[in-house]
């Protein structure tokens, strides 16, 4: 009983708690929808008010910018009135102007009639002087004139014939005598070496067996020599012999010393070769270095740019027809300073323009052209004097000479080269030569006579002028150069020029 009367007050209390609980509830909605109300109203009040704020000032804003556009407005237009104002004044003073120049205009044509009437007086009277002076010596003016200046001519053209010829005798034997004299004086006092020293390009070996260590196992050790120095190793049947082929004369000293080292050490593997041409090259380099400045302390030249030293150091390997370049420059150094002494012209210069005078042939292997050209190049480009470049690139007659330098250039050039002993090709084989380039020329169609000049630097064809027009003569001198090429062997480069001449021959009987 206790138990159920438990039960029915436990569920009684349950159902007050939960209408207390639904009662809080109900009261919480509206409190809250009131609330919710509230907001609203006041969001509504306020969004008005903004939106009586915004109007207003949107208004204040158009008023604002309306009074700026009415100021500019004004501006402008008091603007454009001072420009007006300003175009009226400058067409007034325009007009003032052309006032003046049509008054100075009228002026200036009454004085042109004047000055007009005075010259027909003036005309007027010298026809009647003219007339009087006519009736008087019986001649013409013309004729009077023709006559005065024909005796003047003729005794101008006599007194100017006689003193030229005078003057031309006087200057013929006077340059004859001082230029033998200056010569021989420089020739007299170069004291030079007949022999010259010749390119080594055979090293000995002191036996046959240091063939095979040169060549090395399977030839590693010539390969590595020869892509190291650039050079060709000949390795023949030439006893106790290996032979050094290179056109670079600086790369074939580096082989033939580094070469003899190796020979001389008996160690010869690619480490080795490598070691020693490495040092090879900084000896031979220095020894060019050397060379260059002994060479300008043995002229008196103070300074020269140090690259065009080292160029010039490497004629010391250089040699043309047997004799040493660089000794050949020093001789037409001395010779040109001899010779400029005697005309009272700078000593120093000239033999500046001397020694460098073949600087060209240092690299003419690596550069393409005539060497004076190239040397004429390398002295332009490290800033030497014109005097001396033009002597080096006039030396062979390539350009023409401007100074005196560049003839007294030449002329040592050819005493140093002529002298005995200086070049060691025979006279036989220059024949040859000379013998071989003619004949190449005169195989083709069309060419009458040919000549080597120059010691067979240039070759000059006379072609037939029946055979050979104007238009064929460049392509006739580039087939004879191709020709000369395949099948000759010489130094530098050979000159063709050809020759077309017409000739018309009459008899008076």
């Amino acid at each position: 009983m206790s138990f159920v009367m438990m039960a029915a007050g436990a569920a009684l209390g349950a159902a007050v708690v939960f209408l207390l609980l639904r009662h809080l509830d109900a009261k919480r909605n509206k409190d809250a929808l009131s609330e919710a109300e509230r907001v609203l109203k006041e969001a509504a009040a306020s969004a008005e008010r903004s939106k009586r704020e915004m109007l207003t000032e949107a208004k204040e804003e158009i008023l604002r910018l309306r009074q700026e556009v009415e100021r500019e407005t004004k501006e402008r237009r008091s603007e454009l009135q001072r420009a007006e104002r300003r175009l009226e004044q400058k067409e007034e003073a325009l007009d003032r102007r052309l006032e003046a120049l049509s008054k100075r205009e009228e002026d200036l044509k009454a004085r042109q009639r004047q000055l007009e009437e005075r010259m027909e007086s003036l005309s007027e009277r010298e026809s009647q002087i003219t007339a009087k002076l006519e009736e008087v010596a019986s001649l013409t003016r013309e004729e009077a004139r023709d006559l005065l200046l024909k005796q003047v001519e003729d005794e101008a053209a006599h007194l100017i014939g006689l003193r030229l010829k005078e003057m031309e005798e006087r200057a013929r034997r006077e340059s004859d005598r001082k230029a033998r004299e200056i010569i021989a004086t420089a020739i007299q006092r170069c004291s030079a070496e007949h022999t010259s020293e010749v390119a080594v390009s055979v090293v000995p070996l002191p036996s046959d067996e240091m063939k095979g260590r040169i060549i090395g196992r399977e030839g590693r050790n010539i390969r590595t020599f020869e892509t190291l120095t650039g050079v060709d190793l000949i390795v023949d049947d030439t006893p106790e012999a290996v032979t050094i082929s290179c056109f670079d004369p600086v790369r074939r000293e580096v082989a033939r010393l580094a070469l003899e080292r190796l020979v001389a050490d008996g160690r010869i593997h690619p480490a080795r070769i490598e070691e020693i041409i490495e040092k090879a090259q900084r000896d031979v380099e220095e020894e060019i270095v050397e060379a260059g400045e002994g060479a300008l302390l043995q002229t008196g030249i103070k300074s020269m740019n140090p690259e065009l030293i080292r160029i010039l150091g490497q004629l010391k390997f250089r040699f043309s027809y047997g004799q040493n370049a660089l000794q050949h420059s020093l001789e037409v150094a001395y010779l040109t300073g001899i010779m400029a002494s005697e005309l009272g012209l700078d000593e120093i210069l000239a033999r500046r323009a001397g020694l460098l005078h073949d600087i060209g042939k240092a690299v003419d292997h690596q550069v393409e052209g005539p060497h004076a050209a190239i040397g004429a190049d390398l002295a332009r480009r490290y800033g030497e004097p014109h005097e001396v470049v033009n002597a080096i690139a006039s030396h062979h007659e390539d350009e023409e000479p401007t100074t005196i330098y560049a003839v007294l250039v030449a002329a040592a050039d050819a005493i140093s080269a002529s002298r005995p002993g200086a070049r060691r090709e025979s006279l036989d084989a220059y024949v040859k030569r000379l013998e071989k380039l003619e004949s190449l020329a005169k195989e083709f169609s069309g060419v009458s006579k040919a000549f080597a000049i120059q010691a067979g630097r240039e070759v000059r064809v006379a072609v037939s002028p029946q055979v050979t027009d104007d238009g064929a003569m460049q392509k006739l001198a580039y087939d004879i150069a191709r020709k000369i090429e395949q099948e000759m062997k010489y130094p530098g480069q050979i000159k063709v020029t050809l020759i077309r001449e017409t000739r018309a021959v009459e008899y008076a009987k």
